[in-house]
């Protein structure tokens, strides 16, 4: 283990490197290829061997789908990258996951660096996607590196793969993509999410949708006899809000008892109106809510489509009722058991890296896990650094716990590659601990 940490150290401006060029290669969706080719190149120079994994544009047929972006927004011929070691296993005992994609940066003069330039301060590293989740390839890299430079005939004969997938902030396409067109999946999955040390086990569902408002258009001068399309569209948010807020009230859920609300919704876009001095007859909202793990997206949608429907119905104000449509994520909740081997041994690898038991959480949010738990019986947890302000501005990731991780996760990796490593002694360790 001192050999392991020694080279995570030596390591260490390696992987800093890496993140700093993926922080400056930005990746919103449609356009993630560049930073994709950093994380290939990276992986090659670790020894690992690469494969592209074709990535269909438009709509996907597949009812575990989310919606896929408007073709505008995506660039032709996209793909993913797949590396693994050079075992004599075509079969994956582990996988690492993390997804290159990030949410736009569209203010940036009140950044107080610029979004896509990687600036060090503080301790941390700031930039967009530092944290969310770029940050996780570092610690991947990181990781593999220090294995594979203290036991590098450990991949001899198992497999492990390291996948950087897109649309994991929209649709959570990639991943199933991977699995489904590629057949990219393994024993078990790390999901390299930042989760501050801890190891993230479950998330909510969430359904993105886009709704249409009508109203009755006027000149300024009378805007104030009747609502405009705005004012309308605000009720049904309030609706959507006060629906929402009952949530953990009607479906209860033991472990997000310490979420202070869960089941969030956020009008991530609002757009109206055409003129000025007219009253907006149309509006727009693009609503991101969270709903119970226990429902199918098909009934979260079901539900929300009601909730707009009190709403709006018998309301003189409506001239015709919302248009709705789904639009992005339509992810399902999940979790995996707290006392699952997967969970267990990381949590063992962790308190052996750090002196301390790491805290084992559910979320009011959602990642790729879900889609491995879910979707084909793999277990899958997410498991990263810390970092700050994600999806705002000065996005940033502490620089110290991506070599934390990366003891973790090294220490993890060893479990699972050699056999006579002591994982039962660790997880004992961990439970005395707690």
């Amino acid at each position: 283990m001192a050999a392991l940490d020694h080279a995570i150290v030596a390591r260490s401006a390696e992987a800093l490197s890496l993140l700093a060029r993926l922080v400056e290669a930005p990746s919103v969706v449609g356009s993630e290829q560049a930073a994709l080719l950093e994380f290939e190149s990276a992986c090659r120079s670790l020894g690992l061997q690469t494969r592209r994994l074709p990535f269909p544009n438009g709509p996907v047929d597949d009812s575990r789908a989310g919606v896929a972006p408007d073709a505008s927004l995506v660039t032709l011929d996209r793909f993913q990258v797949l590396a693994t070691t050079a075992g004599s296993s075509d079969h994956m005992t582990l996988l690492l996951n993390g997804h290159m994609d990030v949410v736009p940066a569209e203010t940036p003069d009140i950044w107080t660096s610029a979004p896509f330039t990687a600036e060090q301060r503080d301790g941390r590293l700031f930039g967009r996607g530092a944290g969310d989740m770029k940050a996780g390839f570092a610690v991947g890299y990181l990781a593999l590196a220090a294995v594979l430079d203290t036991s590098p005939d450990i991949f001899d004969g198992r497999s492990l793969g390291f996948l950087a997938v897109i649309e994991e902030e929209c649709t959570g396409n990639g991943t199933l993509s991977s699995i489904v067109d590629h057949g990219v999946i393994a024993d078990e999955v790390i999901v390299l999410e930042p989760s501050d040390g801890g190891i993230l086990i479950g998330g909510v569902g969430v359904l993105w949708i886009d709704v249409d408002v009508i109203a009755r258009s006027s000149h300024a001068f009378s805007a104030h006899e009747s609502p405009n399309a705005i004012d309308l569209a605000l009720r049904v948010v309030r609706g959507l809000e006060e629906w929402a807020h009952h949530l953990l009230e009607t479906d209860p859920d033991p472990s997000l008892t310490e979420a202070d609300s869960p089941y969030n919704v956020n009008v991530g876009r609002l757009t109206a109106g055409d003129w000025t001095s007219t009253s907006p007859s149309t509006a727009r909202l693009s609503v991101r809510c969270g709903y119970p793990r226990s429902w199918s997206a098909d009934r979260a949608e079901r539900e929300v489509r009601a909730v707009i429907t009190r709403v709006t119905i018998g309301d003189p104000d409506y001239p015709q009722a919302p248009l709705v449509r789904p639009s992005g994520l339509r992810a399902e909740g999940y979790a995996l058991g707290g006392d699952h081997p997967l969970v267990r041994d990381l949590a063992a690898a962790h308190l052996d890296a750090l002196g301390i038991a790491p805290n084992t959480f559910s979320l009011g949010s959602t990642t790729d896990a879900r889609i491995y738990v879910n979707d084909f019986a793999t277990p899958a947890v997410c498991y990263g650094a810390t970092a700050y302000d994600m999806h705002g501005i000065d996005e940033s990731v502490d620089l110290a716990s991506i070599a934390s991780a990366a003891q973790a996760l090294a220490r993890f990796i060893l479990m699972r590659f050699t056999a006579d490593t002591p994982s039962d002694s660790i997880a004992a360790d961990v439970s005395a601990a707690r």
